[in-house]
C-alpha cells in the first residue's frame, strides 16, 4: 500500500507518546514512518499510562483513566489510516476484570479491545487500520511479562502478557484489522541482557534502537497491505 500523502491517527500510551527517545521529530516511530512512506501529517493522540479498557476505581494519576476507548471519540475522522499500540497498561496496572470472547464493552479489557475496534471500524469504514499488540516487558523487580502483573492497583487477578496481545489477534479478524504483532514478531526479550540494553530504557519503554525497529517493522506490514 501506498501512503504517501496521508493524514494517519496514532492512538496509544507512553511508548506512542515517545517516552525514552532522545528526538522526538526524529526517532520516534511514528514520525519515523512518516519520513519513510511521505504521510503528510500524523496526529498522535497518546496519553501516558492509558490503557484500553475502562478504570473501575480512579487511578492515583488521573491521566491513566483516559482510556483508548474514550479518546477515540476526539480523532480526526478525515484521517485515512489508524494505528493504535496499547494494551500492556492494562496488563500492569488496569484494575478492569480481562474478561472473555463475546464482551462488547470496555468494562473488560476483551470488551475493551472489541469495542475500540468496532467503533474504528464504523468511523472509518474501509480505511486501513493497524492494531500493535503489546511488546515483551521486563521491568525488573516490578514486572515481568510470562506471569500476572502483581501491581497493587490491579485488584483483580490478570494473566500473562501474552493473552492481552492474543485477544488483539483475536478480534482483529472480526473486523478486518491488520495486526503488527510485536509480541511474538519484534524479536526482542527484556530478558536478555544484551537485548535489555540495546533496544528499551527500562525493559517497558523503547530506546531509539528500539522506536527504529518498531518503526522498520510497522513499515514492511503497511508496505504489504
Amino acid at each position: 500500500m501506498n501512503i504517501k500523502g496521508f493524514t494517519v491517527n496514532f492512538l496509544g500510551d507512553s511508548i506512542t507518546f515517545g517516552v525514552g527517545v532522545s528526538d522526538l521529530q526524529n526517532c520516534r516511530y511514528d514520525n519515523r514512518i512518516a519520513k519513510m512512506l511521505g504521510i503528510s501529517k500524523i496526529n498522535n493522540y497518546s496519553v501516558n499510562g492509558s490503557r484500553l479498557a475502562h478504570q473501575t476505581l480512579p487511578s492515583a494519576k488521573p491521566w491513566y483513566d483516559l482510556c483508548f476507548c474514550g479518546r477515540a471519540y476526539d480523532m480526526d475522522t478525515s484521517a485515512d489510516m489508524v494505528i493504535v499500540y496499547g494494551g500492556v497498561n492494562d496488563y500492569i496496572h488496569g484494575d478492569a476484570p480481562f474478561g472473555e470472547a463475546g464482551d462488547t464493552t470496555p468494562a473488560t479489557y476483551c470488551g475493551g479491545v472489541y469495542y475500540l475496534m468496532n467503533y474504528l471500524r464504523e468511523i472509518y469504514g474501509d480505511k486501513p487500520i493497524i492494531f500493535l499488540t503489546p511488546a515483551r516487558s521486563f521491568l525488573r523487580h516490578e514486572v515481568d511479562d510470562l506471569f500476572p502483573s502483581v501491581h497493587a492497583a490491579k485488584r483483580v487477578p490478570g494473566k500473562p502478557l501474552e493473552a492481552y496481545a492474543d485477544v488483539i489477534l483475536e478480534t482483529a479478524g472480526q473486523f478486518d484489522i491488520k495486526v503488527l504483532d510485536l509480541y511474538h514478531d519484534l524479536g526482542v526479550d527484556p530478558h536478555i541482557p544484551e537485548q535489555f540494553e540495546k533496544y528499551t530504557m527500562d525493559g517497558l519503554h523503547f530506546n531509539d534502537e528500539g522506536h527504529a525497529l518498531i518503526a522498520a517493522k510497522l513499515k514492511e506490514l503497511i508496505e504489504s497491505m
